[in-house]
């Protein structure tokens, strides 16, 4: 009998695992395929970033072979002819939506809101983001990584940041104890990143990061509101890596000036911190404040999953406070200075846009923000440094991704206008390669044009209010 069931559970075990090779083989079929983009003119973004003009890349097996070698035999050739290729961005403040359960209401029970991840993954993928880093993640997007891991979904690479907080949070941590254990929890869940949030109180702000530090996991982002009315150094612990938002920086002040950006950026450089300027944000607060039909009328609304539309546009929390309008400008011109500052001081800043706010789409944002970076003082250069090569250093994996170098790998935007000369060429997106997978505009079009389409058929179904009604029933 023993021996029976080992049979049993060894042909199981044999299934699966044939299963899971035969959807591996056909996902390395797909990547098996040699690309070569011909006369394409290379902006590496490497620190030095010459443009080399006229080029020959080759991609294969998922990575950047060669640049201005030999052309292996049977492959693909794209036209790169007045084109320019760029690393693939990277957004490093997200929220992707994930399947999930608010309140558990009985054993076995399954999300009450389910979402297809290729819906949920297409806006990036259409936009060339092609890494996210994801700052209240939770198990489901582990789910969601795997997915894209195995193929089954074509999506960015996903870094993921735990929250830890002093409430309205998970987990929720009071004591310098509660934060310590916490940080140990979610390393061995496998997060990679900490994220701090508003409400923790000082002591255990302070133990949260010091124990990431001790299990070797970054931080990043916001300052409590413990620390308002403190003195400005207080708030730069070491180890506490990065800013998630400017945001953060203009609550602890009421002076507006660039003479207080300048004391953050000093205090920031001497402690390590680099920033998420974040403008998109304030800007998106601040159009909401005016008018909700400023949300309605946004033109890639329609790439928004049903429940999200109704939820931004129903239960929208900054409609109807025109009287904050002047504060939230207020806060919005600082952040510029804000960003000048630590330009001129030399603090590394990372593009990121809260993606998943009300108002912030997926993907469309991080256009958005590398204007508006502009705008607040950086060169087009530097503005796409801090979607590529600065945020992989962050992150870690600039041996990986960030840019176009032999051996790392293919994530790359394949544009029609140069960049440097507009950073509104960002948008002009003749093809994408994620993880060397080629997807050229018609597809992405097509992979668009599929979201938009259930949206549309499925709007009637979803209702934010009733939802939330449903938790009290």
């Amino acid at each position: 009998m023993k021996f029976l069931k080992l049979l049993i559970l060894f042909i199981v075990v044999s299934f699966n695992l044939n299963a899971q090779n035969n959807s591996t083989l056909e996902s390395n079929r797909q990547n098996n395929v040699t690309y070569v983009i011909k006369n394409v003119n290379v902006i590496p973004m490497t620190k030095e970033n010459k443009v080399i003009e006229n080029a020959t890349v080759v991609i294969k097996e998922n990575k950047i072979h060669s640049i201005n070698k030999s052309i292996p035999e049977n492959s693909v050739i794209i036209d790169g002819i007045n084109k320019w290729l760029i690393p693939g961005l990277i957004d490093m403040h997200v929220h992707t939506l994930a399947d999930g359960s608010p309140f558990v209401i009985y054993p076995t029970k399954g999300p009450l809101v389910s979402y297809n991840t290729q819906y949920n993954m297409t806006p990036y993928i259409a936009n060339g983001v092609t890494t996210v880093f994801d700052l209240a993640a939770r198990t489901e997007h582990f789910g969601q990584r795997n997915e894209i891991i195995r193929g089954d979904v074509i999506g960015p690479r996903m870094a993921l940041a735990k929250v830890i907080g002093g409430k309205k949070s998970n987990p929720i941590a009071k004591t310098p104890s509660d934060g310590r254990n916490a940080v140990r929890f979610a390393k061995e869940e496998g997060y990679e990143f900490i994220k701090v949030y508003t409400w923790l109180n000082e002591e255990t702000f302070k133990a949260v990061i010091d124990e990431a530090e001790k299990q070797n996991m970054k931080v990043v982002g916001h300052i409590p509101v413990a620390f308002e009315g403190k003195p400005t150094k207080d708030i730069f612990i070491p180890h506490f890596g990065l800013i998630a938002h400017a945001e953060e920086l203009s609550k602890q002040t009421d002076d507006y000036s660039y003479k207080k950006a300048q004391e953050f950026a000093h205090l920031a450089k001497e402690n390590g911190t680099w920033l998420i300027p974040n403008l998109t944000n304030m800007v998106a607060i601040i159009s909401q404040a005016k008018s909700i039909k400023n949300v309605e009328n946004l033109p890639n609304l329609k790439y928004v999953h049903p429940l999200m539309q109704n939820k931004w546009i129903t239960s929208n929390g900054y409609f109807g406070r025109k009287k904050l309008i002047p504060y939230f400008q207020k806060q919005a011109d600082f952040h510029k200075l804000i960003v000048k500052a630590f330009k001129e001081v030399g603090v590394p800043m990372v593009s990121g846009t809260d993606a998943g706010i009300s108002g912030v789409i997926w993907g469309f944002s991080l256009h958005d923000e590398l204007k508006l970076l502009v705008e607040a003082g950086l060169t087009n250069e530097e503005a796409l440094t801090s979607a590529t090569r600065l945020g992989a250093e962050w992150l870690e994996v600039d041996d990986k991704i960030g840019t176009i170098e032999t051996g790392k790998f293919a994530d790359l935007i394949l544009l029609e206008g140069n960049p440097l000369g507009d950073i509104n060429n960002t948008r002009k997106i003749s093809g994408v390669f994620v993880n060397g997978k080629w997807i050229d505009r018609s597809k992405i079009d097509l992979m668009l044009s599929d979201v938009e389409k259930w949206n549309n058929a499925n709007k009637e179904k979803y209702d934010w209010k009733e939802l939330l009604n449903s938790l009290k029933n």
